[in-house]
């Protein structure tokens, strides 16, 4: 008979563990699903496939991207690369280092996605008992009843050692713990993302500053090349003066010349001082400890290719950022629905008791504790004021926003890459131009300057033509680094890199520990 009844009782709790497995297979989170976007087949402003394959540093790898349409995988964790290696410079390359080794940005971002994997891990703890140990004295008087006795026996009143395990486990009934544990690391994979979107930020960021820096400094070589003109002028404006060729207005109009020239060459070394300013921050450094010496900029000619719209959905970290915070959200949906069905806190305690310290740890003072305050507890909510139901309405509406916000990012993305394209294709004609210009100018200042010396136009068409060769040379200069700097920005609206890249070696997810706690201790 006690075998019968040991039988029946293990057969009650596999029944009730079964019982309560299928409930926590009864996830109440709705299935996540990618919104759809409008992805056009190709980018307006690409150039003809043919063009860029021929175009000087592209990669061979960039042909297959400019194929048919292809449905979009989240690939922000795919290795980049050293993309900026890519213009062949050296110091660019060894800045690129520095920053990535001591930018500050960058390390908060690591620590960042260290705290993420800290909640991921604590909501994961929620899938194992909680256990607990104590030990103490507790004075407490025991009711008549609770001993079975008669009414008039009263009450006893005395001190109980104990010294007790503890142990509480939540099951996880309609996906309310998976609910939280998906939101959680939902969050993670943000972080991990907003982390690649930094770090490209910041790769960019070092690029773009460099190029600027390197335009000052040819526009400062102008300025340099300009005024030893004008002074070679104005000794020779000073010449003609004291041979009575020419009047005083010309002297002080060459003196004019050269001040202002000299003026202007200042005000371009202090744009090239804070230039210099924010690279240093950019590198983790203090202004007073970096100085860069001056080099005039090298024209770029690289031609990145653009590969296909759908993959730059695939590519760009701040979108897939946002497609992990819809994933989130929809998880917190799930977790504010569990929350209208039964909630199941399995708990218990055992240990010793005794009414003596000595006896404390006798077999015999071995006790365990079932009742209200331990053991199985199966809760359902019944009234709240509309809480419940207000916490699932604002989980559905961050969720459309979310929807919304990842869209707006997508077609800001797509806007992103043409407005670069466009700058590219349409800066080669303005360059085209522009140094004929600077040819022209050139021309016209030395058929001025050899006029006036045999006295047949005047100073001011000398003026005239220096003025205009110093502007289209500073023209030619801008559109040199705009060319350049928009290279840059093409590759950061495009997810940094380009082509069939091998993906990189983490140990879990998009960025291994590894890698993020050397960012942050660094």
């Amino acid at each position: 008979m006690k075998r019968y009844e040991s039988l029946s009782g293990w057969g009650r709790a596999a029944t009730s563990g079964l019982l309560i497995a299928l409930l926590a297979a009864c996830s109440v989170e709705p299935t996540y699903k990618r919104p759809d976007v409008d992805t056009p087949t190709a980018f307006k402003e690409a150039p003809a496939a043919s063009a860029v394959s021929a175009a000087s540093g592209a990669p061979a790898a960039s042909a297959p991207d400019n194929g048919t349409w292809k449905q979009a995988q989240p690939a922000d964790d795919a290795h980049r690369g050293e993309w900026w290696a890519v213009f062949g410079d050296p110091q660019l390359n060894a800045l690129e280092e520095q920053a990535e080794a001591a930018n500050q940005d960058l390390k908060a971002a690591a620590a960042r996605v260290q705290q993420a994997r800290a909640v991921t891990q604590a909501a994961k703890s929620d899938w194992f008992p909680k256990l607990d140990a104590g030990f103490g004295p507790t004075r407490e008087r025991a009711s008549a009843a609770s001993q079975f006795l008669p009414d008039s026996a009263g009450g006893t009143t005395g001190t109980i050692w104990r010294a007790q395990v503890g142990a509480s486990y939540e099951a996880d009934l309609f996906g309310r713990v998976s609910s939280n544990v998906n939101a959680s690391r939902s969050d993670e994979q943000q972080s991990e993302a907003l982390f690649r979107s930094v770090q490209l930020s910041l790769q960019a960021d070092v690029a773009q500053n460099y190029f600027q820096l390197r335009e000052l400094d040819t526009d400062q070589d102008l300025y340099r090349r300009t005024v030893a003109l004008r002074e070679d002028t104005l000794k020779l404006v000073e010449r003609r003066f004291k041979e009575g060729d020419i009047s005083e207005l010309d002297l002080a109009r060459a003196r004019n010349e050269l001040a202002s020239a000299r003026a202007d060459a200042v005000g371009v070394a202090r744009q090239r001082a804070a230039s210099e300013h924010s690279l240093a921050i950019l590198l983790g450094k203090p202004p007073a400890d970096f100085s860069f010496a001056e080099a005039p900029l090298t024209p770029v000619t690289v031609r990145v290719p653009p590969g296909l719209p759908s993959a730059l959905l695939e590519r760009r970290p701040d979108i897939s950022a946002a497609e992990r915070a819809m994933q989130a959200a929809n998880a917190r949906v799930g977790l504010a629905k569990s929350a209208f069905f039964p909630k199941l806190d399995i708990t218990g305690a055992a240990g010793f008791e005794s009414a003596t310290l000595g006896d404390l740890f006798m077999w015999s003072s071995r006790a365990f504790l079932l009742g209200p305050l331990a053991g199985g507890a199966l809760t359902l909510p019944l009234f709240d004021g509309g809480r419940r139901k207000a916490n699932l309405a604002q989980a559905r509406s961050k969720y459309d926003e979310d929807v919304a916000q990842y869209r707006q990012q997508v077609l800001v993305a797509f806007r992103e890459v043409e407005d670069n394209l466009a700058d590219l294709r349409l800066l080669d004609d303005q360059m085209r131009e522009q140094n004929d210009a600077v040819q022209a100018s050139q021309r016209a200042a030395h058929l001025s300057r050899t006029q006036y010396t045999e006295g047949a136009v005047s100073y001011l068409d000398v003026i005239d033509g220096e003025r205009q060769v110093l502007t289209s040379q500073l023209q030619a200069s801008h559109l040199q680094g705009t060319q350049a700097v928009a290279t840059v920005n093409l590759i950061r609206a495009m997810g940094g890199g380009w082509g069939d890249v091998p993906a990189a070696d983490t140990a879990v997810g998009a960025i291994s520990s590894a890698a993020v706690q050397q960012v942050a201790k660094q």
